[in-house]
């Protein structure tokens, strides 16, 4: 009899576990691995910067969405700027051709412990074959895009740049730097290390990623366009940032928490706003808006004032390769030779 009452409430426990309704888990919400952080890049920016390491939410406070050069609406915060279509333009309120304060960010120069007041944004994403691929991105309000023969060209408001580092089962492999349209790869082993950490240079203005201090010539031939770079100030990422996890089957972020003053901020501010696809910066203006003019050079027109950058959502944080774009030849380097 004590034998059927308990395979009855045992019956009833099971009846009852299959009635009730199931919790849709949320996105993953763990901490940045502490392997992750160890292995994290410190980056030198240029000695003569002037365009200093920004922080996303206060540039939002001084842009204002647009589509075709009219308003979409009358601000832009955290919480509301992923739900602007992909058309979008997040446009200066003021004249950019008279450097506002807020566009330098003489504020976000790192300390001389590495600290920027201006937080990094590292994104976490697993794959397959025990890989994770820890994007450290970096935001500028400005980008001052280089001199051939003098003339500017390649100016423009918003400048996301990335750091990559892949990890095999925990371990650092491989390293990947963004520079203007395309990047570089290394194995980790090959990086400049900073007390075992991969050490980067960022170029003066335009805020390109290489493994090597000086001259970085691209684009053009005869070296008529080229990046500046040296051991200027020290940035440590991991001093200051949002961490974020992102889901590459459901295209959704997660927040992994922070460190520094804008961790306390990030639960509040929540994840969503790195969905947006737009543009971070101005609409390439019309010639001699703002003073801007183009020059035709071979297919296409070189201006002073281009448009603003997509985010991290458009960086193709689900590659295969180390490297972001997968159409062409993916070379990892093992020297920085």
């Amino acid at each position: 009899m004590v034998a059927h009452a308990f395979a009855l409430l045992a019956l009833t426990l099971v009846l009852s576990a299959s009635a009730t309704p199931v919790r849709q888990t949320l996105g993953k919400r763990d901490p940045v691995p502490s392997f992750v952080l160890q292995n994290a890049p410190v980056s030198h920016l240029w000695s003569q910067e002037q365009w200093w390491p920004s922080d996303v939410a206060a540039h939002l406070t001084h842009v204002v969405p647009q589509v075709d050069f009219a308003a979409v609406a009358p601000e832009v915060t955290m919480q509301n700027v992923s739900a602007l279509g992909s058309d979008v333009f997040l446009t200066s309120r003021d004249d950019v051709t008279k450097q506002p304060a807020w566009l330098m960010n003489a504020e976000g120069k790192p300390d001389a412990s590495g600290h920027s007041s201006a937080p990094a944004t590292i994104v976490l994403v697993e794959k397959t074959g025990g890989i994770l691929d820890a994007f450290f991105f970096y935001f500028y309000s400005f980008d001052h895009g280089g001199k051939v023969l003098d003339i500017e060209f390649g100016d423009h408001v918003g400048d996301w740049e990335h750091s990559m580092v892949r990890f095999v089962n925990g371990a650092p492999t491989a390293v990947y730097l963004s520079a203007h349209s395309g990047g570089s790869a290394y194995t980790f082993a090959a990086t400049e290390k900073t007390n075992g950490r991969p050490t980067t240079y960022i170029a003066g203005g335009t805020h390109a990623n290489y493994a090597t201090p000086g001259k970085h010539c691209h684009d053009l031939p005869f070296d008529l366009l080229c990046d500046q770079t040296d051991a200027g100030p020290l940035w440590d990422p991991t001093l200051n940032f949002r961490g974020f996890w992102f889901d590459n089957s459901t295209g959704a972020f997660s927040v992994a928490g922070g460190a520094g003053s804008d961790a306390e901020e990030e639960a509040a501010e929540d994840a969503a706003w790195l969905s947006f696809a737009g543009m971070w910066g101005d609409e390439q203006y019309p010639v001699l808006e703002h003073g801007q003019y183009c020059i035709p050079l071979g297919d296409t027109d070189e201006c002073e004032f281009v448009s603003g950058p997509t985010g991290p959502i458009a960086k193709n944080l689900g590659r295969t390769t180390v490297c972001q774009h997968e159409d062409t030849t993916c070379t990892v380097n093992t020297s920085l030779s």
